[in-house]
């Protein structure tokens, strides 16, 4: 089964951005440090490692190193380690609240969550909202904690909070959606899409209507309205538009939706890896294959997961399983926790 990235764990986002800032904000790093944020940039988290107790034994910024070395325990998924580093880095601190506290903050209760310790994350997020009220990513997160401590009641109130600090946030309010949905509570999260189309009025686009709808599971809706924002260009807009036309099942012209954009604009990552998903679904996997290949081609590559686990599902398709199974080896290395990964070793390994 291929990967889409439909619902996204919104730790993650959050996270993603923070650990963006982090590392291309390096201005106090040392010399090794420094070498280890760039290998950090190209995924050699153990080099990091590596490079990072160089630093600490030349004396450069004992905090800065320990908050690195939980960014790179994360990148091996070694959570009780990296909120251990995280710990450390908090421990070092003169008693002043810095915005290098708030972020290592961030990061701490994102390695709870992503370690299965939510009582952890919340207690942390509540440290970060008690000195900073109106942080709504805190907020946001902490109802996402609270979702998976089964508290609806009180994530509830965590995401009514941030919807009314930032009512016309309709990226946000997807995401809230996503989770409340994940979770099993659809309704709920309809009822917010839902209150959003009849307030939202005259500054509300074809794009964020269009988006609404289609979460609404109203596809025709989604079509014509995204339509219209698709001439306005940009790539989440010709994303959506061709999801709803898969959704309501004319791949056909889905596909041609996401080559249209291809042809028009640069390469994006995010259109060729449904693109391939969509040429999956019509059963062509050879051009399956060459989208998420195209797609492994892009420069800044967020959806570098998605589209190299998506590559072997085609050469499965394809019956290339020798081909498959050292991808799969090679993928399993860069991203040890994928339990849909080793489900596919498994199989493989058996072919």
């Amino acid at each position: 089964m291929t990967q889409e990235k439909n619902w996204r764990k919104c730790i993650g986002i959050v996270v993603a951005l923070v650990l963006t800032g982090m590392l291309t904000g390096c201005g106090e790093n040392g010399e090794k440090t420094a070498n280890a944020v760039a290998l950090m940039k190209d995924l050699n988290y153990q080099g990091a490692l590596t490079e990072l107790d160089a630093a600490m034994e030349a004396g450069e910024n004992q905090r800065l190193v320990e908050r690195y070395r939980g960014i790179a325990y994360m990148g091996l998924t070694e959570y009780g380690q990296a909120a251990e580093a995280f710990l450390n880095s908090l421990a070092g601190s003169n008693g002043f609240v810095q915005d290098l506290d708030f972020d290592t903050n961030y990061y701490l209760a994102a390695a709870y969550t992503k370690n299965g310790q939510y009582s952890e994350a919340e207690a942390t997020y509540n440290a970060i909202l008690a000195l900073k009220p109106e942080e709504t990513d805190a907020y946001f997160l902490r109802g996402n904690v609270r979702m998976n401590l089964n508290r609806y009641t009180e994530a509830k109130e965590d995401f009514d909070r941030v919807i009314s600090m930032e009512p016309k946030n309709y990226d946000r309010l997807i995401e809230i959606y996503e989770i409340l949905a994940h979770f099993g509570y659809k309704e709920a999260g309809q009822e917010y899409l839902q209150n959003a189309l009849a307030s939202g009025g005259k500054q509300m686009d074809n794009f964020c209507i269009g988006r609404i709808y289609y979460y609404l599971g109203e596809y025709q809706k989604a079509c014509l309205a995204l339509e219209e924002a698709r001439e306005k260009g940009g790539a989440e807009s010709y994303l959506y538009l061709g999801r709803s036309y898969e959704a309501t099942g004319d791949y056909n012209y889905a596909s041609s939706v996401y080559n249209s954009y291809l042809a028009k604009y640069e390469g994006n990552a995010e259109v060729y890896n449904q693109l391939g998903l969509c040429e999956m679904a019509k059963g062509e996997y050879q051009k399956a294959l060459e989208a998420f290949q195209a797609g492994m081609q892009m420069e800044n590559n967020e959806n570098l997961q998605s589209l190299s686990f998506n590559e072997i599902v085609a050469y499965e398709y394809l019956g290339e399983y020798e081909q498959a199974y050292v991808l799969i080896n090679h993928y399993l290395k860069n991203y040890p926790d994928d339990e849909q990964a080793k489900r596919e070793y498994d199989f493989l390994s058996t072919r």
